[in-house]
């Protein structure tokens, strides 16, 4: 059973314009992911004839912010049209607001009113999606290395919302290197989270870098996936540890 195998344009080949790194993955014959379109050249980027599995899909606000979440409305609802000329199908988006990938307000308590914003606002999420034949995607974060004050972050509650507010066009992007650092437990999570996944994302820890460079058994993982009938998508979100092409073909590697 194959696994679609996509990686992060905006972590690899470092050294070259954005559009000539998603050249080079294409190249390489992966999908492609990234972050905020709102600085790429989209048409140039669909000239390349790269496939691309995700993006960031808002720009502002919060999940669960009463005050901002329309913020995230608006922003995913201006982003769709870049992810309809690329052909993306999944939006990523995050528990809490981030700015240059810290905690934009940090917070380090949940309370039910966050829980009940951010059900509210990933339902209209859902009703955007189902509109223009898009997924929104929750990323769990971790807390203690790369996020702290991100309420809602682990897998197990982002789990929890997609769950509960059971919207076909809403599923859980389950990221493991976030996971094993909050968590742990990575098969029990892929088991509890298969009928929810819009898309599996790694890296290895420490160092969130390829498959092989730390303490994951990511050839047990794609075993797991194929066992659990996961078809979908595995991004590779690291780091290359370093030859980005030596990078990649570790990460086909673990999952071939």
């Amino acid at each position: 059973m194959s696994l679609d195998l996509a990686v992060c344009a905006e972590m690899v080949f470092l050294h070259l314009p954005f559009t000539q790194r998603v050249e080079k993955i294409h190249e390489l014959g992966f999908a492609v992911e990234m972050w905020d379109s709102r600085t790429k050249d989209i048409a140039a980027l669909a000239a390349t004839g790269a496939g691309f599995s995700s993006m960031t899909g808002y720009s502002a606000g919060s999940l669960i912010d009463p005050d901002s979440c329309g913020e995230v409305l608006r922003t995913a609802a201006e982003l769709v049209p870049a992810a309809l000329e690329l052909g993306i199908k999944r939006l990523v988006v995050h528990p809490a607001e981030l700015i240059d990938g810290q905690a934009a307000r940090p917070l380090f308590r949940a309370t039910g009113q966050m829980w009940l914003t951010a059900a509210r606002t990933l339902e209209r999420l859902g009703e955007l999606g189902a509109e223009h034949g898009l997924v929104f995607t929750v990323e769990n974060l971790n807390t203690i290395v790369d996020h702290p004050g991100i309420p809602l972050g682990r897998a197990k509650d982002t789990l929890a919302l997609v769950s509960g507010v059971g919207h076909p066009n809403v599923k859980m992007m389950l990221d493991l290197y976030h996971a094993q650092i909050g968590e742990g437990n990575l098969i029990a999570l892929l088991r509890d989270s298969i009928d929810h996944l819009g898309e599996v994302q790694v890296a290895d820890v420490p160092g969130r870098c390829e498959p092989g460079t730390g303490e994951i058994n990511y050839p047990v993982i794609a075993a797991e996936l194929r066992a659990l009938g996961y078809t979908g998508t595995v991004g590779l979100e690291g780091w290359a540890s370093g030859d980005s092409e030596a990078a990649l073909s570790g990460f086909r590697a673990a999952f071939s």
